[in-house]
């Protein structure tokens, strides 16, 4: 896979896994009322938060597989059924419990900064998003498409960043209905990128040939 091809399938895994946009309502209910200044800088520590959780995981990504003894082909079809079950709910418009729970959403109200948890971990940088940097980790080739995977996740973190400073913005133009569209249409690439992990993961596992 040349580095060209890796960067942007590492781009579009991730950030259809992160997805901003459904943060954004609430993002909005938890600092909506806050100043402008707030909000901008609640939005970047929740991005620096996801480029950092990230960023680690896929430093330790090998590390992980050897402390553990977990083969890629085992993780890639792990990996695959969890993101499906993300990917199927996103395209009903559901919230995944992966990606924060009711209790932690109320627990977040009586907090002071909230970029750093529930919105940037697990909100953006939740299992869902690190199982997909691990595999990423696992299908890259050199150094080189290393750098290019974390050029993915400071791109995606970047994109996040801008789409929760323009919460506002976003939730007026979109509103709820084109918020879901949008998660809708994520979810659908992220099943199919599920899917194809799974089937990776098979065929190294097995040995199958086509």
């Amino acid at each position: 896979m040349s580095y060209v091809s890796y960067t942007l399938v590492a781009f579009g895994s991730l950030f259809s896994i992160v997805d901003p946009f459904a943060a954004v309502p609430i993002f909005l209910a938890l600092v909506g009322s806050q100043p402008r200044p707030v909000q901008a800088r609640t939005a970047f520590h929740a991005s620096v938060t996801c480029f950092s959780v990230l960023s680690a995981f896929a430093l330790a990504g090998g590390l992980i597989f050897h402390f553990f003894g977990i083969t890629l082909p085992a993780f890639k079809v792990t990996g695959g059924i969890l993101l499906f079950g993300v990917g199927l709910e996103m395209m009903r418009a559901k919230r995944s419990a992966t990606r924060g729970t009711r209790e932690e959403a109320l627990e977040a109200e009586t907090k002071d900064d909230v970029g750093l948890m529930p919105i940037g971990l697990p909100l953006l940088s939740g299992p869902g998003a690190i199982a997909t940097v691990i595999v990423l980790v696992g299908k890259s080739h050199g150094i080189e498409q290393r750098v290019c995977l974390f050029m993915a996740i400071a791109a995606v973190s970047a994109l996040s960043f801008f789409t929760l400073r323009s919460a506002e913005l976003v939730a007026r133009v979109l509103g709820r209905t084109g918020i879901n569209v949008v998660e809708r249409v994520m979810g659908l690439i992220l099943a199919a990128v599920a899917t194809q992990l799974v089937i990776d993961g098979l065929h190294e596992a097995f040995d199958w040939k086509t």
